[in-house]
């Protein structure tokens, strides 16, 4: 399986030619471009569909890993393809707004997702269980003022900014960082049983591997259920049609897809979609059907 890495800063000019390289493309039989933040959820997801549209369609894959902001911008103008991690109606709303219109969406890859803070499940439901108790002097005591955080980029960061205002928490600090440096403190403070604070999202595979539970966030500030949309490049359903069906029909239950994660942490992300295509042989196929 050909899957090429190429960061979205670094596209030569002929990638960057616009709406128009969409066309040429499409007649010349490029590689598909699937453009994906390194987040776990849409690392799989995007793996699988590379997966399946080189060998269902036999049509040659490109993974293209940046951040979401140029993802997004390299959506509109052609640089990608397709992005399989749109995430509506909060956490992506600002970027949706920017490409609404300018980008085809695709449809629904998976319901039911969230944004939360987290807690070790040993941490005493007694003493943290909402947001609102962070504000407790012996509380913030025990997690040194500090919630750890992922990109500056990310819409959880921003919502998590918002939490912070919204919940009077201006004694607290995010600590943003990457998804690899939260889940690196994560491990640490739950190997010694110490107290951390984490922003985190489902689906995810920590959730499989470690014991935690969200914090109720009684003000909403980090919004409620999200879907994760496939956003598709313009034209991309009239230059690729089947490319953009398949996509189209692209869906899988939250449990699946987490399990599937947790897999690909533990063993690979090649060996958890040939596991994934494997044992769930009808649904792969229904996303094949003939409309």
């Amino acid at each position: 399986m050909l899957l090429k890495k190429r960061e979205l800063f670094g596209l030569t000019a002929g990638l960057a030619m616009g709406l128009t390289a969409g066309t040429a493309r499409a007649q010349s039989g490029e590689p598909i471009k699937l453009g994906f933040a390194p987040w776990a959820d849409a690392e799989f997801i995007t793996r699988l569909a590379a997966k399946l549209i080189e060998d269902r369609l036999e049509t040659e894959v490109e993974l293209v890993q940046t951040d979401v902001a140029p993802l997004y911008q390299g959506l509109t103008r052609g640089d990608v393809d397709a992005m399989l991690m749109c995430w509506l109606p909060q956490t992506h709303a600002d970027y949706w707004k920017r490409v609404q219109g300018k980008v085809e969406r695709l449809g629904v890859l998976y319901s039911g997702a969230r944004l939360g803070w987290v807690v070790p499940k040993y941490v005493p439901d007694a003493e943290l269980a909402s947001i609102a108790d962070l504000t407790k002097p012996e509380v913030r005591e025990k997690l040194n003022g500090r919630i750890q955080g992922i990109e500056p980029g990310a819409g959880l960061t921003r919502l998590s900014h918002k939490a912070l205002k919204e919940y009077g928490l201006d004694d607290y600090t995010l600590q943003e960082s990457s998804e690899a440096a939260m889940l690196s403190m994560v491990d640490r403070a739950m190997r010694q049983e110490k107290w951390v604070v984490a922003t985190a999202w489902s689906p995810h595979w920590m959730f499989g591997k470690y014991d935690l539970r969200y914090l109720a966030d009684p003000k909403g500030a980090l919004g409620g259920e999200e879907e994760v949309i496939a956003l598709g490049r313009p034209k991309l359903k009239e230059e690729r049609p089947e490319v953009a069906a398949f996509l189209s029909r692209l869906n899988m239950p939250l449990s699946e897809l987490e399990k599937a994660m947790l897999k690909a942490q533990q063993e690979s992300a090649d060996a958890a979609v040939a596991d994934y295509i494997g044992n769930h042989k009808d649904r792969v196929k229904s996303w094949f059907a003939q409309s």
